[in-house]
């Protein structure tokens, strides 16, 4: 085997991740539950009773915001499309930007409503444009939480509101919230273009919006996402920040207060970039020699892309090794292994990937074995 050693100061590969116990048993969210979770991994970096189902309130229309952009962003339907409110919309209660019976609006006001004001008459607007009725559209986000993996829950509205007769059922947990939040925010990333809005108008400027995410204007980095209060599910928020190329969610549910909610937020963000950092490299190029292929050599690839996050205190000790066979015989298939790749962050290893064939190379046949002597015999009598 031959070896490459290069000193990296990012990486790129999915791995162990190294936790700072110390710190996150400091951690104390005032809240029934609250999880932390890398935007780019889906590594989850804390978590406190996050897999109880609760009500979530209006952070439901995170999974309706994720339906409407993923309508949006396949081309079914258009930002300038003309939503009519009906009168189920106009009668629904809670937060809303009092549509009328018949009101017409586009599809970015509807979602710019959703999203800054949680308006819950724009979302059974935009529900029934989707699939016809509210409840068809509730049947959508619960396929599309069982697709994401999301165990814990059960919708039964596209709102959260609490006065549907079987509000009871209608739960989900910090875990699956930060789940399809982290579907929304980084999919579908012309989201936040609303979630980042602190104050905005719709209806040609006569009805004002104010976010009801008050981390939009007073926490460094916020890119989202959406609060949620009701009696039954108490305060709700899952909150997005970026900063240094790593974005993460932190969610809280069953706050006693709109503070608590925020300071535990708060709380969970800042930990989570005090200590972790995302690793982003250049991997160096690795190639092989090929006997009797059609072509001399081929390169050698990861089997994986992705990121790394890595705790903070170790960005500066990480390393690449790639070891490789000295030489592989044609034919070569695509995906062939040649060899591991191993991360390290001093003498720990983060994570070792396989390296593989980039392409195949099919072995020469014996007319061009010939031919290619032929070749050489005559060079060399020149």
């Amino acid at each position: 085997m031959k070896k490459l050693s290069v000193i990296l100061a990012v990486l790129l590969f999915v791995g162990m991740l190294p936790t700072n116990v110390s710190a996150a048993t400091n951690l104390q969210v005032k809240a029934k539950s609250a999880l932390l979770m890398d935007v780019e991994t889906g590594t989850v970096l804390y978590e406190q009773n996050a897999h109880e189902a609760l009500h979530p309130a209006s952070v439901t229309k995170i999974m309706t915001m994720l339906l409407i952009m993923e309508a949006i962003d396949s081309g079914r339907i258009g930002w300038n499309d003309m939503v009519t409110a009906s009168e189920a919309a106009a009668a629904k209660g809670g937060s809303q930007i009092y549509l009328k019976v018949g009101e017409q609006m586009s599809v970015s006001d509807m979602l710019k409503s959703i999203a800054v004001s949680s308006a819950n008459d724009c979302a059974c607007a935009m529900a029934e444009h989707l699939y016809g009725s509210e409840s068809a559209f509730v049947d959508k986000m619960n396929a599309r939480a069982a697709e994401l993996g999301m165990q814990d829950t059960h919708f039964v509205n596209c709102t959260g509101l609490d006065d549907a007769q079987d509000a009871e059922s209608h739960k989900t947990s910090a875990h699956d919230i930060a789940l399809m939040s982290r579907e929304l925010m980084k999919n579908h990333p012309d989201i936040k273009k609303y979630t980042t809005i602190w104050m905005d108008t719709v209806r040609d400027g006569t009805f004002g919006l104010s976010n009801t995410n008050k981390m939009v204007r007073f926490y460094n980095g916020c890119t989202g996402l959406k609060t949620g209060f009701t009696a039954k599910a108490g305060y709700c928020l899952s909150a997005t920040a970026q900063r240094d190329g790593m974005e993460l969610i932190a969610v809280v549910m069953g706050a006693e207060s709109s503070q608590d909610r925020f300071a535990g937020c708060k709380q969970l963000l800042d930990y989570g970039f005090s200590n972790y950092a995302l690793i982003r490299p250049e991997i160096p190029n690795a190639t092989v020699p090929v006997r009797l292929g059609a072509e001399k050599e081929i390169r050698a690839i990861p089997a994986q892309e992705g990121a790394l996050l890595i705790d903070k205190s170790q960005k500066a000790m990480v390393s690449t090794q790639i070891e490789l066979v000295d030489m592989v015989d044609a034919p070569v298939g695509k995906g062939q292994r040649l060899g591991t790749l191993t991360l390290k962050a001093g003498e720990q290893v983060l994570s070792q990937i396989p390296m593989l064939a980039e392409k195949g190379v099919p072995r020469l046949t014996w007319g061009e074995i010939f031919l290619k002597i032929l070749q050489s015999v005559a060079f060399k009598t020149e």
